[in-house]
């Protein structure tokens, strides 16, 4: 097969990965041995791990000059390493892997021939099967993706992660977005272009931990939904409503009661209780809401960099 003649660039955020890292390298380097491209780099994004996977980069680096380090000054995020990827990648396209290859490497030729017989500025993996993941997150990824694309103002792809190629275009015009929060799919899927599908298995993690607990995982998710739609709002504003009724049901169902004959009912006593719980809960549900948005807004007027790079390597 004759070489594409492109180059690319790989972004993988790595955050704690001590024991994987040296073979995704092989894994991803073995890929390119074929000689089915012009060019490539693999761009890896040093997250502010705590244990050694920075020094066995830096090993590999010594060894390949193909090898490019980002290294956080700490820990900003996997969003954020992606981006710092993306912010200095040279190739003209790119493709986004995790250092867990759960998302398989060897996908990358057919990816490339994918955007090249489409024509297109994004194919983005589409997962048909989660190995080695619990029936609990699969249920909550599968029912998270659906609610947030039902309540998003755009149409965000269901069953996808960040393992994706975008092309410059794409790039560019990801690199010129000023949030500081981002949700990189849907980012990507907002921008519109020409995205086709490409369907894949994702494969179980083989070594290490997810970097992903539930903790991270709900940070994510506020983030995906406040910062992609204006619906919890206008859910905030509806609840305001249905709660007027409910209280002017409740207003007069309590009068009908205390007049009736032979009413048993203590003064007043229900109807200020059910009042009370559920006026509160309305209020704090609503105040929660107006929170979350203003909380961002909050780090957005802050205008404080994304991430900060402790040192480049190879660059």
């Amino acid at each position: 097969m004759s070489a594409v003649d492109l180059k690319l660039s790989v972004v993988i955020p790595c955050f704690n990965e001590e024991e994987v890292i040296g073979h995704t390298y092989q894994r991803i380097s073995a890929v390119f041995n074929a000689g089915w491209i012009r060019d490539y780099e693999l761009i890896f994004i040093n997250d502010g791990s705590r244990d050694k996977t920075l020094f066995h980069l830096q090993e590999m680096s010594l060894r390949d000059a193909k090898v490019k380090i980002l290294s956080f000054s700490r820990n900003f995020g996997h969003q954020a390493a992606v981006a710092a990827g993306l912010k200095n990648c040279s190739g003209d396209i790119a493709i986004i892997i995790d250092a867990d290859l759960q998302d398989p490497p060897e996908l990358f030729p057919e990816m490339v021939q994918v955007y090249i017989k489409e024509q297109c500025n994004v194919v983005y993996g589409v997962r048909k099967s989660r190995q080695g993941e619990t029936w609990f997150k699969k249920w909550t990824a599968k029912a998270f993706y659906r609610f947030l694309n039902y309540i998003s103002e755009v149409n965000l792809y269901v069953d996808t992660g960040d393992f994706r190629l975008v092309d410059r275009k794409v790039i560019d015009c990801f690199n010129g977005l000023k949030e500081k929060n981002k949700y990189i799919r849907g980012l990507i899927s907002w921008m519109g272009f020409q995205q086709v599908p490409f369907m894949y298995d994702r494969q179980a993690r083989e070594y290490g931990e997810t970097k992903y607990p539930l903790r991270k995982m709900l940070r994510f998710a506020s983030i995906a939904m406040f910062y992609f739609s204006k619906k919890p709002l206008k859910l905030a504003l509806f609840l305001g409503f249905v709660s007027i009724l409910i209280g002017l049901v409740l207003g007069i169902s309590a009068v009908i009661a205390y007049y009736s004959p032979n009413s048993q009912t203590t003064p007043g006593w229900a109807s200020l209780i059910i009042s009370v719980i559920f006026f509160g809960g309305v209020q704090l549900t609503t105040l929660g809401v107006l929170g979350e948005y203003i909380g961002n807004i909050f780090d957005e007027v802050k205008d404080r960099p994304e991430y900060i790079i402790d040192h480049k390597i190879n660059f």
